[in-house]
């Protein structure tokens, strides 16, 4: 089987821009929405809306690849790396760290030249024990070698695998990623989103390292996204877009690098798309940060233990998995069940709870809809 790197043009990728007009404008609208939207608000608000864009962005591009990371050590590490004050910091492990790294040096250090050394910093970062989440010992901080054979990507059990992309052997990897830094270092001679939708492909296409080539492609397409919108500031996210369509995103990879035809143009219509549904997703957080502002000014009066403060604040930020009952509260403050059920109790008498319309054995709360009106 062919693959898109053997085609004797690559990479002189193509696409049709009369298919990506129409698309391209309207998601610059939107960005410019957002954009517009945040500027006319506090420190407070555009900082806890930074914050929760960057850890969605590193839960996300792992989350991709199988790996779920602890989204309070995400924002815990985020927060102390961006100065910003929170409550309950949770110490994170070197694996978060690394990713945390990444992202951060990524985006705010976007006008930076991608170099082979910093490319090998993020990944000595991604790997700080020299061995993956299964425990196989990497080549870190340098291209891959194809000691254990040419790097192949593969689905299926031992014995019955199969293969679904080979990358180019790695006698080639470093004319290859000369090419493409050389490419991605230059002045844009294409549209700047469309420059960091064939940067993804490109990157994963050669796919020069042992393991960790898809986070730190979308850490690529972040950086060429944030030199697209001028400015470091990430308000959206497209790791989290790009893994509410992962089957999607992992089909037309699959399409696209199969066979020698270098016309891309549906890949970069997806991955525009995608950049839709990011900053949609990204007005979704404002609105929800702005909530989060607004209810504790509401209620800053009101005398709230640390207990009803810490649960409350975790609904707020809306990464609360499943319903809140008197045991998972009891569970997340560390306290009696008794002692939840009263806290939980209080708050609805308060108004800042209510029963939950949700049927189930276990009586379930959440926060109110909406906030008493200011008129």
């Amino acid at each position: 089987m062919a693959y898109i790197w053997q085609s004797p043009d690559w990479p002189a990728f193509r696409w049709r821009d009369e298919e990506l007009t129409t698309q391209l404008v309207a998601v610059r609208h939107e960005q410019g929405r957002l954009f517009g939207r945040i500027e006319v608000l506090g420190f407070k608000v555009r900082e806890d809306t930074l914050l929760q864009t960057l850890t969605e962005d590193v839960v996300k591009s792992s989350a991709i690849e199988g790996e779920r990371l602890d989204e309070q050590q995400v924002r815990s590490s985020l927060a102390r790396r961006l100065g910003i004050d929170i409550d309950g910091f949770v110490a994170p492990d070197r694996s978060v760290e690394g990713i945390v790294h990444i992202t951060l040096d990524a985006t705010m250090n976007c006008w930076k030249p991608l170099t082979a050394e910093r490319l090998f910093q993020w990944h000595a970062a991604l790997f700080p024990t020299g061995r993956n989440e299964w425990g196989q010992k990497l080549r870190v901080g340098a291209w891959r070698n194809d000691s254990r054979g040419q790097m192949q990507v593969v689905s299926g059990s031992f014995g019955r695998e199969k293969v679904h992309y080979v990358a180019p052997p790695a006698g080639l990897l470093e004319a290859e990623m000369t090419a493409f830094l050389n490419w991605f270092n230059a002045a844009p001679a294409i549209d700047p989103t469309l420059k960091a939708a064939v940067a993804h492909l490109w990157f994963v296409a050669i796919h020069p390292f042992d393991d960790g080539n898809g986070r730190i492609t979308r850490a690529i397409a972040d950086m060429a996204l944030a030199r697209a919108d001028a400015g470091p500031q990430r308000l959206y996210s497209m790791s989290a877009a790009i893994e509410r369509a992962r089957r999607d995103y992992y089909d037309v990879l699959k399409v696209t690098t199969s066979g020698e035809d270098l016309d891309v143009t549906r890949w970069n219509r997806w991955f525009v798309d995608r950049l839709g549904h990011a900053v949609s997703n990204a007005m979704a957080t404002l609105d929800n940060v702005m909530f989060k502002a607004r209810f504790w000014q509401t209620y800053s009066a009101l005398d709230l233990n640390a207990r009803q403060a810490k649960v409350l604040d975790r609904l707020l930020e809306g990464d609360f998995e499943g319903k809140l009952t008197s045991t998972k509260w009891a569970k997340l403050a560390k306290t009696s069940q008794d002692t939840a059920a009263r806290d939980i109790a209080d708050l609805v008498a308060k108004g800042l709870l209510q029963k939950s319309a949700a049927g189930g054995r276990s009586t379930a709360y959440e926060l109110i809809a909406s906030l008493p009106s200011t008129d």
